[in-house]
């Protein structure tokens, strides 16, 4: 119910904020706005809004796709909002790298739900590497794709030929990784044991 309730709020906060120009200022992360203001709840509702439809769709649909597995985990292993825990933390640490590099920038924006939807998704390879998942029409093993994503998330993040913060998507994963396995450490021998034996 969290993964369905997450994705609900966000499409409704979305859609609001492409006609409402106001609500999407007050919710996107803005370094000069947490610097001097400390309007520090924008390191969370960035993650609300987001560039255009197709953008919202592909976080959504990979959240709901990949989300309710690892929010049965969290709730074993944390309680009932333990997924809720989880994902505004995969929020927080994945832009803080890029907010401490241009806190002092006043032309810097992000917005976007990727950092927190990278952790789910890698959080998830944990459990199941060798699923088969879409991307866009291809399918492919999920650690494959795990393998494809850090490496084109790294040479985009180098290269800076868009506006997407691939840096976010990078540290997302990371931290989904990193959280899954400091909560149950035996996720890593489950996660080696699959990874030896595919099943393709």
């Amino acid at each position: 119910m969290l993964t369905l309730a997450i994705i609900a709020i966000t499409c409704v906060v979305s859609f609001l904020a492409f006609n409402k120009p106001k609500l999407m200022d007050d919710l996107i992360l803005w370094p000069p706005a947490i610097q001097r203001h400390r309007e520090y709840h924008r390191l969370v509702t960035y993650g609300l809004v987001h560039a255009d439809f197709g953008h919202l769709l592909f976080n959504m649909l990979t959240l709901f796709f990949f989300g309710r597995a690892i929010e049965s985990f969290y709730a074993m292993e944390l309680g009932r909002l333990g997924f809720l825990l989880f994902y505004i933390g995969g929020l927080v640490v994945s832009i803080l790298p890029t907010y401490l590099k241009n806190r002092r920038n006043p032309n810097y924006h992000s917005l976007g739900a990727s950092g927190a939807v990278s952790a789910v998704l890698f959080a998830y390879i944990l459990f199941a590497p060798w699923n088969r998942i879409i991307v866009f029409i291809l399918p492919m093993p999920a650690i494959l794709y795990a393998v494809l994503y850090v490496g084109y998330s790294i040479y985009m993040d180098r290269v800076g030929r868009d506006n997407i913060n691939h840096s976010a998507h990078l540290w997302g994963a990371a931290y989904g990784v990193v959280f899954t396995l400091a909560i149950e450490p035996r996720v890593f021998t489950h996660f080696l044991a699959l990874l030896m034996n595919p099943r393709m």
